[in-house]
């Protein structure tokens, strides 16, 4: 096997699995999805463990990769990007990893998937206006050698979904 497919098989191996949840755990993923700023002391006392015992279990979220990050929910709209698309595509066989990279790095791409179905690639994408979101569809993607159709949904609405407190 070449170094380069060596690399990409790392790259791509899953993690290995995450320990099992127990209420506790799962009463954590709640409160901090809920509030990703939320304290490690107000967090213990949400779900009566002490201090270390909710950092300790909040490492080992992160450590096994059940958590993945902390971030801010953003409305896509009041941060100037009114326009949000999925675009459905349709690629080459066998090159996932090779649009996914090229993907990542198309300005507003906020979602990517493979699935199953009639096409291969779900993307979401969050633009300033109907001309960025062109620019998006008819430029860059139709640009990747590997891309054989797209298809264009426009968002006219959207709402995250919050999870419940």
């Amino acid at each position: 096997m070449a170094p380069e497919q060596m690399a990409e098989t790392a790259q791509d191996a899953l993690p290995p699995a995450a320990r099992p949840l127990d209420a506790i755990d799962q009463d954590i993923l709640r409160i901090l999805q809920a509030d990703g700023r939320a304290s490690i002391r107000s967090v213990a006392e949400r779900v009566h463990v002490s201090r270390a015992n909710a950092y300790a279990r909040i490492n080992r979220l992160v450590e096994d990769g059940v958590i993945r990050g902390f971030g801010a929910r953003v409305d896509h709209e009041r941060a100037g990007h009114s326009t949000s698309a999925y675009i459905t595509l349709k690629i080459v066989q066998n090159t996932w990893r090779t649009v996914r990279e090229q993907l990542r790095r198309l300005p507003g791409a906020s979602h990517i998937a493979l699935v199953g179905g009639d096409f291969d690639v779900l993307l979401l994408v969050h633009t300033p206006d109907n001309r960025a979101l062109r620019e998006v569809v008819l430029t860059r993607l139709q640009a990747i050698p590997e891309v054989l159709s797209t298809r264009t949904l426009l968002v006219f609405e959207e709402e995250d979904l919050e999870p419940d407190a």
